[in-house]
C-alpha cells in the first residue's frame, strides 16, 4: 500500500486489519494505534481499572491478531468488532473477579454515569455519544436490564431475580433493547 502512495495512517481499516496477517510490524503498529484509544477506553469504561484495562486491550489486539481472518465488513466495521472484543474480554475479567453481584439499588445512578461521561473519556470519539443517545432512548427498564446484561455481566435470571420480575420478562428487556440500540446506530451510520 505504502508503494501506491497511501501512508499507514491513511490506509482503509480493513486494509490494517489484512496486514496484521502478514506479520508485517509497521503495518500491526499502525493497527494498534489507530485503535488503541478505543479499545483501551471500552475496557477501562467496564473495569475501571487502567493496569487490568491494558491486559484487556493487550489481550484485544492479540486476539484480532489471530482472528484477523474472521472479520466479516458484512457485519460491521473494524472498529465495532475490535469494540465487542474488548468488551467481551472486559466482562469475562469482572465475571472471573467478581466477588459478589452489583447492587441493583445502584443502577439508576451508574445508569446515568454509562449514559454520560465515562465512555466519552474512554472511547474518545463520536462512536461513544452514539452509544449513550441510543441507551437514553431506551425505556428505563430496558436500559437497566441492558446495562446489567452488558456492563455489569449479570445473566438474565440475575437481572430477573434483581428487577423482581420473570426471567421471561428479563431476557426480553435485554434482547429488545439490545435490538433497539443495534438499530439506533446501524440508522444513524447509514446517514
Amino acid at each position: 500500500m505504502r508503494r501506491m502512495g497511501l501512508s499507514h495512517g491513511r490506509m482503509p481499516d480493513e486494509a490494517l486489519l489484512t496486514g496484521l496477517t502478514t506479520g508485517d510490524p509497521e503495518l500491526a503498529v499502525a493497527f494498534v494505534r489507530r485503535f488503541q484509544r478505543t479499545v483501551f477506553g471500552v475496557a477501562l469504561a467496564v473495569l475501571g481499572d487502567p493496569q487490568l484495562a491494558e491486559d484487556v486491550a493487550q489481550q484485544t489486539f492479540e486476539r484480532a491478531w489471530r482472528h484477523a481472518q474472521v472479520y466479516d465488513s458484512r457485519r460491521g466495521s473494524v472498529r465495532s468488532w475490535l469494540t465487542a472484543i474488548a468488551h467481551n474480554l472486559a466482562i469475562d475479567t469482572v465475571r472471573a473477579r467478581r466477588a459478589s453481584p452489583a447492587d441493583p439499588e445502584d443502577l439508576d445512578e451508574l445508569l446515568g454515569i454509562v449514559t454520560e461521561t465515562p465512555e466519552r473519556r474512554a472511547l474518545a470519539d463520536d462512536s461513544a455519544e452514539r452509544v449513550r443517545r441510543a441507551v437514553a432512548e431506551l425505556p428505563r427498564e430496558q436500559a437497566r436490564a441492558l446495562v446489567m446484561a452488558g456492563i455489569y455481566g449479570m445473566t438474565a435470571r440475575e437481572v430477573a431475580d434483581a428487577e423482581d420480575v420473570p426471567l421471561g420478562t428479563a431476557k426480553t428487556r435485554i434482547r429488545t433493547g439490545t435490538l433497539k440500540i443495534r438499530a439506533l446506530l446501524e440508522a444513524e451510520e447509514k446517514r
